[in-house]
């Protein structure tokens, strides 16, 4: 269980607030409007953004003290920061030995990672020889191949098209069920999280709201997602 006890987060005057609890494996969206932080919220769960108070707890463990590679989450943000001179081979090899020195057992687990993801074939190819939807992939195999029990994903899909967003959507669904991760995404679209997500935390007026159902809280919005959502 992931649970965020009394956190307290500060950007300058920003401040966000968060009392909940999220179950081990469950796919949960983070919904609100433009600024209400919620990139804020995940940044403090992998340990990039500090805590000015409280706990972020996985599974009974405080995070808070441990720097962002001890922590058993992985993130992948929007760009993807593919690096353009390595191969997906050696890109997803980052995840696993930033020095890229890796043992034979180390190999196969990134070939197996590039394989999930849908590019075997392509391991040798540089991002500028891949689409937008096979460089998504490969961002996603390198995250994947970390082998972490929390995913934090932050809106990596938004650049794609329509049917491109879904089938990453799907993946990464099929991916976090297989694997019994816990997932939390960021997205500005509520359709993403009808497709992908159990739960929703809605993040508004400076608080991260406890996870609601997904159907149960877009069907019956409450005032402050109306707002972000244009339902009148």
């Amino acid at each position: 269980m992931l649970k965020l006890e009394g956190a307290d987060i500060r950007k300058g005057t920003f401040r966000l607030e968060a009392d909940l609890e999220i179950a081990g494996g469950a796919r949960v969206a983070v919904i609100g409007p433009s600024g209400a932080g919620k990139s804020t919220l995940l940044e403090a769960v992998a340990g990039f953004q500090p805590l000015a108070a409280g706990r972020i707890l996985w599974q009974g463990r405080d995070l808070v003290p441990l720097g962002p590679g001890k922590r058993p989450v992985a993130m992948l943000f929007q760009d993807g920061n593919l690096f353009p001179h390595l191969s997906v081979r050696q890109n997803v090899g980052l995840g696993v030995d930033a020095n890229r020195r890796l043992t034979a057992a180390e190999r196969a687990q990134v070939d197996a990672s590039i394989a999930r993801v849908g590019l075997q074939g392509l391991e040798d190819r540089k991002p500028a020889e891949l689409s937008g939807g096979q460089q998504s992939r490969a961002a996603l195999a390198r995250v994947l191949v970390q082998g972490r029990e929390l995913l934090l994903l932050d809106e990596p899909f938004a650049a794609l098209g329509p049917a491109l967003k879904a089938e990453m959507l799907d993946l990464v669904r099929d991916i976090t069920t297989e694997s019994d991760l816990t997932m939390l995404m960021v997205s500005h679209d509520p359709q993403d999280a009808r497709r992908i997500a159990d739960q929703v935390v809605l993040v508004a007026e400076g608080t991260a709201r406890p996870p609601e159902p997904t159907v149960q809280l877009l069907d019956n919005p409450p005032a402050a997602l109306r707002s972000y959502l244009g339902d009148n």
